[in-house]
């Protein structure tokens, strides 16, 4: 069973990556977030099921706030939930003890793979809800795929420390927790 504090931890998480998406900086044809630096994290620090489960619920909270409960608001969660698995499974697969390397592998690959899968929920959704064009699905791929590598290279560069720092925080937690 989860503690306490790692179940409030992935609260914190959830509602940071709500945030995050919520802010994101939107141009029409290319959109910027951070919403999977949570979600990263989580998978990361705890594991599989945790990455999956702040990546549905932070999403999920944050397109019901932007847009309202839609057809494809699940589509939209996949991209999060599949990252937050896939980052977790490489994670626990390492017993959770990553070089800088590593993390800045598996981070390129989930942002690459959320790219290509948010890819796929605009083609959805653009046909669902008819605004479907080439130009508009595929014309600001090379574009998004271009941020999306540097975005992972950013979070690959900080998230081994803040991943570091919340783990000697725990740590702490837990000492403190059996001392009293």
């Amino acid at each position: 069973m989860k503690n306490t504090r790692q179940m409030a931890l992935d609260a914190l998480l959830v509602a940071l990556c709500a945030v995050l998406g919520y802010i994101s900086l939107d141009l029409g044809f290319i959109k910027v977030t951070f919403e999977s630096l949570p979600v990263l994290l989580s998978g990361l620090l705890f594991g599989p099921m945790d990455g999956f489960i702040v990546g549905a619920l932070g999403t999920l909270i944050y397109q019901v706030l932007r847009y309202g409960v839609t057809a494809t608001t699940i589509l939209w969660m996949v991209p999060y939930m599949v990252c937050g698995g896939v980052v977790g499974f490489y994670a626990k697969s390492h017993n959770f003890r990553l070089s800088r390397k590593q993390i800045m592998f598996i981070v390129i690959v989930t942002e690459l793979l959320i790219t290509v899968l948010n890819t796929g929920v605009i083609f959805v959704d653009s046909k669902i809800y008819g605004y479907y064009s080439v130009a508009y699905v595929f014309g600001s791929l090379a574009l998004r795929l271009a941020t999306c590598v540097v975005k992972s290279i950013a979070f690959g560069v900080v998230l081994p420390g803040i991943v570091k720092a919340v783990r000697h925080s725990l740590h702490l937690w837990k000492e403190t927790g059996e001392a009293s």
